[in-house]
C-alpha cells in the first residue's frame, strides 16, 4: 500500500471550453480522488491566459492548479484520465512534499548549527526570553572597547 503524498496538478483546458466544462472536469477529478481516499488541499482556477508557445492550434488556455494529497495509484489514474480527455491540452503532476522535506531538513540543520555554536560559546542552546538579537552572542567583539576612546 502506498503512503499519502502531496502532489500539485496543473492542467490547461482549451479556450473554447465553457466554464461548465472546466467545472465538470474538476468534478470528475474530485470523484477519482474520493474513490482512492485522497483529499483536495487547494484548487485555484487561474482563468484564461496566453501560453508561452502554441500547443496545437491553441495560443490560450484555461489554467487550473490543484493540490492533492493521495497515493501514487491515485495520481496514475488521474494522469491516465487526463490523457484521454480532448479538452485538456496539457497537464503536469509534480510531487511537492519532497521540496517541503528538503526545506525542513535545511531548517533543522541550521538550528543544530546555531545551537552547537551557542554551546561552544558557553551559552544555552536556545535563546532565552529577553535575550535580544546580538546580546550575548558577540560579547568577544566588545571586550576592551570602553578603554580605547
Amino acid at each position: 500500500m502506498s503512503t499519502a503524498r502531496q502532489y500539485e496538478l496543473v492542467y490547461i483546458v482549451t479556450p473554447e471550453a465553457p466554464e461548465q466544462d472546466v467545472a465538470d472536469l474538476h468534478t470528475q477529478i474530485e470523484q477519482i480522488v474520493q474513490r482512492y481516499n485522497g483529499t483536495f488541499d487547494k484548487t485555484e482556477n487561474w482563468g484564461r491566459k496566453r501560453m508561452a508557445y502554441d500547443i496545437g492550434r491553441h495560443r490560450e488556455g484555461t489554467y487550473v492548479v490543484e493540490t492533492i494529497t493521495g497515493s501514487g495509484e491515485l495520481m496514475k489514474e488521474i494522469d491516465r484520465r487526463l490523457r484521454v480527455i480532448d479538452s485538456v491540452i496539457r497537464h503536469l503532476i509534480v510531487r511537492v512534499d519532497e521540496e517541503l522535506q528538503v526545506a525542513q531538513r535545511t531548517t533543522d540543520a541550521r538550528k543544530t548549527f546555531v545551537a552547537r555554536r551557542r554551546v561552544a560559546r558557553g551559552l544555552p542552546p536556545e535563546r532565552q526570553p529577553g535575550e535580544g538579537k546580538g546580546d550575548g552572542d558577540n560579547q568577544d567583539d566588545m571586550d576592551g572597547a570602553e578603554g580605547q576612546r
